[in-house]
Order: structure tokens, then sequence, then C-alpha cells
């Protein structure tokens, strides 16, 4: 089973590279598959490297929020 949060793009390269933050941690993922325009800003799900699909920011806050509490009480 894979599961994906969303990432706030920090950053865009000129090869289609964001850098995103997923809870404060960093990570390079692809662009090229997303399924809309993003920008700096913006909130993406990524698997496997690549960002797959653009999210609002109020489901991304919720899913955040989540993960933030299954960390705190160690539930996985």
């Amino acid at each position: 089973m894979c599961i994906g949060f969303p990432g706030k793009i920090l950053s865009i390269d000129d090869y289609n590279m964001a850098l995103i933050d997923i809870g404060g941690t960093r990570r390079e993922v692809s662009l090229d598959i997303v399924d809309e325009d993003v920008g700096l800003g913006d909130y993406v799900i990524c698997h496997a490297g690549f960002a797959i699909h653009k999210v609002d920011q109020e489901l991304a806050k919720e899913k955040l929020d989540f993960l933030k509490e299954l960390i705190d009480h160690e539930i996985y």
C-alpha cells in the first residue's frame, strides 16, 4: 500500500523538478506528470518521485495535520 501526503512547492528548476516540503521534510520531485499547472506555494500529492495531483491548501493542511498526529502518537 502506498500513502501520499501533500507537499508544498518551494522551488521549481529549469528541468521541471520541484523542491517540496512535507511537514518539515524536503524532497525533490518531478512535475512531468502532474495533472494541472502548478507554481510556487501550491500543494501536490507525490508518489515515487513524481507529483501526480494538485490539491487545495485546505485539504493539504488537513492531511498534514493527520500526518503530524500519526507521528506524535507513533501510530504506524
